[in-house]
């Protein structure tokens, strides 16, 4: 139906061409740096809780975090980054790899270690750091 609006126009041949499957500016690591930044207060605020309550309730919080700060850089990773990305920063597959495992099970997500909610944001500052990078290109 579209190719046969764009014969009727007169248009014999359109190019179009994208580097990103929706416009530029939907894309933002800060979206998984705030779910980390939350999943380390909840990690330190129930370390420093004896009440049996709000340990079961920051559970709860710091799991479903976890699990939204492993989204939102998966989305980076499969739909913002393309080809050319990883070849100028050959870096970034190990730094996603590393940053979703350690907002998983083995990270923020299975502990209450403080010492993974640091390494997760250190992860998501490269590759905010990077991101930033590319949109200047």
């Amino acid at each position: 139906m579209l190719s046969r609006l764009i014969s009727l126009m007169g248009v014999d041949q359109v190019d179009v061409s994208a580097h990103c499957d929706l416009p530029c500016g939907v894309y933002d690591p800060a979206q998984a740096r705030i779910e980390a930044e939350s999943v380390k207060m909840v990690i330190q605020k129930v370390n420093d809780s004896d009440d049996a309550d709000f340990k079961m309730r920051g559970t709860l919080i710091k799991e479903e975090r976890s699990e939204l700060v492993k989204h939102h850089l998966w989305v980076l990773w499969t739909d913002y980054f393309k080809p050319p990305h990883f070849e100028k920063y050959p870096e970034l597959h190990v730094l996603f790899n590393e940053a979703t495992k350690l907002a998983g099970a083995g990270g923020t997500k299975g502990s209450w270690d403080i010492a993974n909610a640091e390494q997760l944001l250190s992860k998501i500052e490269r590759i905010s750091e990077i991101f930033w990078e590319t949109k200047k290109a």
